[in-house]
């Protein structure tokens, strides 16, 4: 697959199949994520990788008690309101594996340095039939002191990407391209 194919073409995905993704293929999807460029060259990225489904269900309901005790404080999020309480709702739409980028502390730029690590992880990882999703509803749960602790995370890791990795149950249709807004061209 060509890049810019890749570029146009990637989805998120939110159904996956029960296969697990092995351990070799999840590696080389960070081999690629570790080439992103960053600020001074700092590489300020770390990864942990969740293939236990016991585990990402217990998280997946963890964390929606969090964002519903969190709805007076985001009210962008009442729109999933009901999803939140739907017990059969798994934030990790039931993927095998869940990949955490962490930000380590002291980088210019940790946090859009991680992004880009992300990009990397989610093209290499569609290059190879792969689906992946960004689960930004998983941020800030993976970023509570006692998470961290639970899963022998520093305490000044901060969790930027948590990305849900797996084989497609069906391939997501294609969008319309999108076009650029540009404010000035000089």
């Amino acid at each position: 697959m060509e890049l810019l194919e890749a570029i146009n073409s990637r989805r998120s995905v939110r159904s996956y199949t029960s296969a697990q993704v092995d351990k070799a293929t999840i590696e080389k999807l960070l081999d690629a994520a570790v080439q992103a460029p960053s600020a001074m060259n700092s590489q300020p990225w770390a990864y942990a990788v969740i293939q236990n489904a016991a585990l990402l269900k217990e998280y997946s309901d963890r964390t929606k008690q969090l964002l519903l005790a969190s709805l007076d404080k985001f009210p962008q999020l009442n729109k999933y309101k009901a999803a939140f309480e739907n017990p059969d709702f798994n934030i990790f739409y039931n993927s095998q594996s869940l990949v955490i980028i962490f930000a380590k502390p002291g980088s210019p730029n940790g946090t859009v340095d991680c992004c880009l690590a992300a990009q990397n992880f989610m093209l290499a990882a569609h290059s190879q039939n792969l689906g992946t999703c960004w689960i930004g509803f998983a941020q800030r749960f993976l970023s509570l002191a006692e998470i961290k602790e639970e899963l022998g995370v520093p305490a000044e890791y901060e969790a930027v990407a948590p990305i849900i990795v797996g084989y497609p149950e069906v391939k997501p249709p294609a969008v319309p391209k999108k076009a650029p807004e540009i404010l000035f061209w000089k």
